[in-house]
């Protein structure tokens, strides 16, 4: 009998070995397989998906080497002053067509808009604001870290061109100043 336990041991004792081997086995791959899969996902994703501004801390001065009004408004303004938004209530702030309509009826030189939303830019606040219904509605743009010549550069670009508007923004601009008897709400 002795014999046969120890048979039986030594058979049970393979059979552990065997399952524990064969665990091990199976998990080292299941780990192969996970890290592969991350590897993948955080490597094959193109740089130009990423945001710019996340994967440069000097971002701002390296795109005002290269960048005109153009670019500038495309990458820091139109994220949130959005040209194409679907209706009025997905925007997050008004855009920039309204931002040129609103300026132009005050500043009709391109010398004095620039200054004035080159000024509106740098320190926004309620008070200073040409446009209190968007300030009401969408609440104070914060103050964004950009440098001066840049803003100067879009508010240029602003002023010279014509800007997409969304498709709504026509008929949203009528209804509000037939309620207005044709004012906005901000300073003349």
């Amino acid at each position: 009998m002795t014999q046969v336990t120890f048979v039986f041991f030594s058979v049970a004792l393979d059979l552990i070995n065997f399952t524990t081997v064969f665990s091990i086995h199976l998990l080292m791959n299941k780990v192969f397989v996970f890290l592969l899969i991350t590897s993948f996902l955080l490597f094959s994703c193109s740089d130009k998906k990423k945001d710019p501004r996340a994967q440069d801390s000097n971002y701002s001065s390296n795109l005002t080497q290269s960048a005109n009004g153009e670019d500038l408004i495309k990458t820091n303004c139109y994220p949130c002053h959005s040209p194409v938004s679907a209706s009025h209530d997905e925007i997050i702030a008004p855009p920039m067509a309204a931002v040129k309509m609103r300026y132009s009826r005050i500043y009709t030189n391109k010398d004095d808009f620039v200054e004035a939303l080159v000024s509106w830019t740098m320190d926004p606040k309620p008070e200073k604001s040409l446009m209190k219904g968007a300030v009401d509605r969408f609440k104070q743009m914060p103050k964004q870290e950009f440098k001066e010549d840049d803003i100067r550069k879009i508010a240029s670009f602003i002023f010279d061109n014509d800007l997409e508007a969304p498709e709504w923004f026509a008929a949203h601009e009528k209804e509000m100043h037939a309620k207005r008897g044709g004012m906005g709400r901000g300073t003349p």
